[in-house]
């Protein structure tokens, strides 16, 4: 089994914040994901920022493109991203305008499945497009209301398609063991890292019990 990757979800708006949580982390995990409120509030300087500061790293803009694929994610491709996100409720077409520009940059796209009804259809579909990877998000609201992606990954994994899979929502020191065991290509990780007293014993934590479940299945 292929370690999976682990991507650090970072959410704050304060960019000097989102900065110092990234150097603290980057030593454990792969992807450094600027979460949605970090973009909306940074936009592309915060993408150049850690592009410059980590450039061992994936940097991931999680757009959630909703229209206009191509547009919208090309800057942030220029700007030094390696994967944007287009949300599964978008059109095909805006689908498919994602997958393009990322295609044109060598880049890669992913699509959210986060409240999408049908997730076997659209990850089908998807995957049809060219998409790099598909993503299993359980949303924060979601996670307060006591909703965990774990059925969600376990039903698309079953489905056997050749793409990527990432799953994101609530995944902590407790339950990271259980999700690499299903052999995820992605692990997305927030709040256990980012809100923990020790960001970067928290991030080491992970990625510890991450490559065991690796070694144990026989890596």
């Amino acid at each position: 089994m292929a370690r999976p990757l682990i991507q650090l979800a970072l959410d704050s708006l304060d960019k000097e914040q989102t900065l110092k949580l990234a150097k603290l982390a980057a030593p454990y995990v792969d992807i450094i994901e600027l979460g949605t409120p970090c973009i909306k509030y940074n936009g592309l300087e915060i993408v150049k920022a850690v592009r410059s500061q980590h450039r061992d790293k994936l940097v991931f803009a999680d757009l959630k493109t909703m229209d206009a694929g191509y547009y919208e994610a090309e800057p942030f491709f220029k700007a030094g991203a390696d994967i944007t996100t287009v949300l599964g409720t978008a059109d095909f077409g805006t689908i498919k305008g994602v997958i393009d520009v990322a295609n044109k940059y060598g880049k890669q796209a992913q699509v959210d499945l986060i409240n999408v009804e049908d997730k076997a259809h659209v990850a089908k579909e998807a995957a049809r497009l060219g998409a790099h990877i598909i993503g299993i998000h359980t949303g924060i609201d979601q996670q307060l209301a006591g909703k965990t992606p774990f059925a969600d990954l376990q039903a698309l994994l079953s489905l056997g398609l050749k793409v990527k899979v990432s799953v994101a929502g609530g995944i902590n020191q407790s339950t990271v063991e259980q999700v690499a065991a299903t052999k995820p290509s992605i692990i997305v990780i927030g709040g256990a890292i980012t809100g923990a007293k020790s960001p970067a014993e928290a991030a080491r934590q992970i990625s510890v019990l991450v490559e065991a479940v690796a070694i144990r299945a026989g890596a």
